[in-house]
């Protein structure tokens, strides 16, 4: 039983990151740069960061079987902390800064359906 959860954790971690991959390969055919994967901060962690000459992202990366379930599993706690995160990133790297910031999330589920939400966090 427990080598089976372990299993199914494993899986599941590779499957989000895959699912960060693909986000990361879009925003770059868009024309920014990755900043960052999976940067942590002691108030959260941020999926990916990325940029252009005009813009900043915070993206937030959620797989789920449903698309519905990835929606629901970002929750008001981890939003707050991603927006934590994200002063905690202004603090640090004051030249990431840009004359707009955007939190996207971008959902994925079992069937390769990928829904972008552009400024989905306030």
């Amino acid at each position: 039983m427990v080598g089976l959860r372990r299993d199914r954790g494993t899986a599941a971690y590779l499957e989000g990151l895959a699912a960060e991959t693909r986000s990361c390969a879009r925003l770059e055919r868009d024309g920014y740069r990755i900043l960052a994967r999976r940067l942590r901060t002691p108030l959260g962690e941020i999926d990916i960061i990325a940029a252009n000459a005009r813009c900043l992202v915070f993206l937030e990366v959620k797989r789920r079987r449903t698309l519905d379930e990835a929606a629901f599993s970002l929750g008001a706690r981890q939003s707050s902390r991603l927006m934590s995160a994200a002063e905690f990133v202004f603090a640090t790297r004051p030249e990431w800064r840009r004359d707009e910031t955007r939190f996207d999330v971008v959902l994925y589920d079992n069937r390769g359906t990928i829904r972008w939400i552009e400024a989905a966090l306030p």
